[in-house]
C-alpha cells in the first residue's frame, strides 16, 4: 500500500471516529457520561431506599417498607430501559408530590380520626413500659452491682458484675444477658465488640445514664438496674405492677387497679388515668367534640366568623384600593406615573413576616411610632384591645395586599381594547358608566379567579396574624388557648403546638379538614358563578 493510500485510510478512520458520537446521538443512544451519571444516581437512590426500608422493617412498618422497595424498583426499571421518555421526566415531580403533598394530606386526615397528642403518642406496649419505668423506686436493701459503661454503634450498655461474680450486659429495652467479659480482680471491665467509656466519657453521657433503666429480665415487673454515677448500679422495683392476663395495672402501695377501658389509657374506677396512654382510633370523636363541647364550640364559631370577616374584607378592600390606584396611574395624562407606580408596590417588595413585625413595633402602645408621633404620645392599645386588634389586623392586611391587586389590575386594564372605551364615550357614557359597564366586567374576567385564590390565601394567612398579634389578646372566657384575632389556621397551630396547654394533634387535624372543606366549598361555588363572566370574552 502506497503512502497516499495509507494517509487516505488514516483520514477515513479519523472521520469515522468523529462521526460515531454523531450517529449515536442521532440514534438516541446515550453517551458514556450520561450512562455513568445515571448508574451513580440510581445507586445512591437504591442505597437510601434500602436503608430506609431496613429501618422501617425494624420498626415493623412493613407496608411502607414494601412501598418504598416497589417504588425504587419501578424507578430503576423506567430509567434503565430505553424509551418511556415522558415517564422519565414525570417521575421526579410525581415522587416529590407524593412525599411532600399527598402523604402529608393523607396522614393529617388519618390523625384527625385518632387521639394522637400529649400522653397518646406511642403504642400500648411503649406506654406499659413507660409507666413501669416511671414508678421505679430503689429497693432499700439492694446490693451494689459494680459496673462500667460500654458503647456499641452509638448505644450505651451496662456491663455489671452481680453479687455472685457473674458478668452481665444489658441496655435500654435490652434485659441483662450473660457476657464473656474481661475481669480485673472480681469486676468485669470490658467485653469484646464494645468500647468501655473512661471517666470523661461517662461524664459526657451523665444525663443519658441517669435516665437509663436496664431490665433485670424479660418481665419488666421484675425491676431494673439504674446507676447514679456510672460506677455502681442498684436494683429498682416498680410500684406499678402490670398484670398481662387482666390487662391492668395494680398500684402495690394503695391496691388501686387501673384497667384498659378502650380510651387509650389505663383508668381506675374513680376515673383517674395513668399517663402516658397510647394512640388509638376514635372515629369521628374529634369532629363531635368540635361541634358539641361548649368549651370548643363557642371559641370555634367565633374564630370561624372572624376568619370569614378577615378574608372577605381583605379581598374586597385590597381589590377596591388596587383597582382605584390602577385606574388613576393608568391615565397617560398623569405626570411621574412610573415613579408613583414604584412607590405603590413597595409594600409588596418586603416579606410579609418582616412587614408584620415592623407594624407590630409601630403599633406598640408605649413606644410605637403611631402613638408617639401621629397621636402625640397617646396610649392607644392597638394590639391588646380585642376590637382595636382586629381593626389593626385589617388595616395592615390592606397595606400588604393592595400592591398585588394593583399590579394585576394594571395589566388587566392595559389589555382592554381602547376602542370599547372610545365607543362608550361616543355613545355619551360618563367615566363612572364606562368603568361600571365596560372596564369592571372585563376586569372581573381576568381577576375573578385571582380573587378566589386570594380569599383562600387569606383564609390561611398564618404569617400576618401570628407575627402581628399571635392571635391575641387572649380570650379569658374559655379554657381553650384562643385569642380575639385568631383565625382557623392559627387556632390549628395553637391546638397542635400550643404554648400553653397540651398538644392535641387529632383535634388540630380535624380543624384542618374543616378548613379544607370550607375553602373547597367556597371555591367551587365561586368558580361556578364566575363561569357567567366567560361570555364576556
Amino acid at each position: 500500500m502506497t503512502t497516499t493510500e495509507l494517509q487516505s485510510s488514516s483520514g477515513t478512520d479519523r472521520s469515522r471516529k468523529r462521526q460515531r458520537p454523531i450517529a449515536r446521538a442521532a440514534a438516541g443512544a446515550p453517551s458514556t457520561w450520561v450512562v455513568l451519571i445515571k448508574i451513580i444516581s440510581l445507586g445512591v437512590l437504591d442505597a437510601v431506599v434500602i436503608y430506609a426500608a431496613f429501618i422501617l422493617a425494624l420498626n415493623e412498618d412493613w407496608v411502607l417498607a414494601a412501598v418504598a422497595l416497589v417504588a425504587a424498583t419501578l424507578i430503576n426499571w423506567i430509567y434503565i430501559r430505553r424509551g418511556s421518555l415522558p415517564a422519565k421526566y414525570l417521575i421526579p415531580g410525581t415522587v416529590f408530590l407524593l412525599i411532600f403533598q399527598m402523604y402529608a394530606i393523607v396522614y393529617s386526615g388519618y390523625v384527625a380520626f385518632t387521639n394522637y397528642g400529649d400522653g397518646h403518642i406511642g403504642s400500648k406496649e411503649a406506654a406499659v413500659e413507660a409507666l413501669i419505668n416511671k414508678s421505679l423506686t430503689r429497693v432499700p436493701d439492694s446490693p451494689a452491682y459494680p459496673m462500667v459503661v460500654v458503647e456499641q454503634f452509638g448505644q450505651l450498655s451496662f456491663l455489671v458484675t452481680d453479687p455472685d461474680g457473674e458478668a452481665l450486659i444489658g441496655g435500654e429495652d435490652r434485659p441483662l444477658q450473660p457476657a464473656d467479659a474481661d475481669l480485673e480482680g472480681d469486676r468485669a471491665v470490658a467485653v469484646e465488640g464494645y468500647t468501655t467509656l473512661d471517666f470523661a466519657g461517662v461524664l459526657a453521657e451523665q444525663e443519658q445514664l441517669a435516665a437509663m433503666s436496664v431490665p433485670l429480665t424479660d418481665d419488666p415487673n421484675d425491676g431494673a438496674l439504674r446507676t447514679p454515677d456510672g460506677s455502681q448500679a442498684f436494683v429498682y422495683s416498680a410500684k406499678m405492677q402490670y398484670d398481662e392476663t387482666a390487662d391492668a395495672f395494680i398500684d402495690t402501695a394503695t391496691g388501686k387497679i387501673y384497667e384498659d377501658t378502650g380510651d387509650g389509657a389505663f383508668v381506675a374506677a374513680d376515673g383517674t388515668q395513668l399517663m402516658p396512654g397510647w394512640k388509638i382510633d376514635v372515629g369521628f370523636e374529634n369532629f363531635v367534640r368540635a361541634f358539641t363541647e361548649e368549651s370548643i364550640r363557642g371559641p370555634l364559631i367565633a374564630v370561624v366568623l372572624w376568619t370569614f370577616v378577615f378574608a372577605g374584607f381583605t379581598v374586597a378592600a385590597t381589590f377596591a384600593v388596587g383597582v382605584f390606584l390602577a385606574l388613576i396611574l393608568n391615565d397617560w395624562r398623569l405626570r411621574f406615573r412610573r415613579t408613583f407606580r414604584v412607590l405603590v408596590i413597595l409594600p409588596y417588595a418586603f416579606p410579609v413576616f418582616l412587614s408584620a413585625l415592623i407594624w407590630s413595633g409601630m403599633l406598640n402602645p408605649q413606644f410605637g411610632f403611631i402613638n408617639q408621633v401621629l397621636f402625640g404620645g397617646a396610649q392607644i392599645p392597638w394590639l391588646t384591645d380585642p376590637i382595636l386588634a382586629k381593626f389593626s389586623i385589617l388595616m395592615v392586611s390592606l397595606w400588604l395586599g393592595y400592591p398585588y391587586m394593583f399590579l394585576v389590575a394594571t395589566g388587566a386594564l392595559q389589555s382592554i381594547p381602547e376602542e370599547l372605551v372610545e365607543a362608550a364615550k361616543v355613545d355619551g357614557a360618563g367615566p363612572w358608566a364606562v368603568f361600571r359597564r365596560i372596564k369592571l366586567p372585563l376586569l372581573m374576567v381576568s381577576m375573578a379567579p385571582l380573587l378566589i385564590a386570594s380569599f383562600a390565601f387569606n383564609f390561611n394567612n398564618f404569617n400576618l396574624i401570628y407575627m402581628l398579634t399571635r392571635g391575641g389578646p387572649q380570650d379569658i372566657t374559655t379554657d381553650m388557648n384562643v385569642g380575639a384575632t385568631d383565625i382557623l389556621i392559627t387556632l390549628v397551630y395553637k391546638v397542635a403546638f400550643g404554648e400553653t396547654g397540651g398538644r392535641d394533634f387529632g383535634l388540630a387535624s380535624a380543624f384542618s379538614i374543616i378548613i379544607f372543606v370550607l375553602v373547597a366549598v367556597i371555591s367551587v361555588i365561586s368558580f361556578r358563578r364566575t363561569k357567567t363572566l366567560e361570555e364576556l370574552n
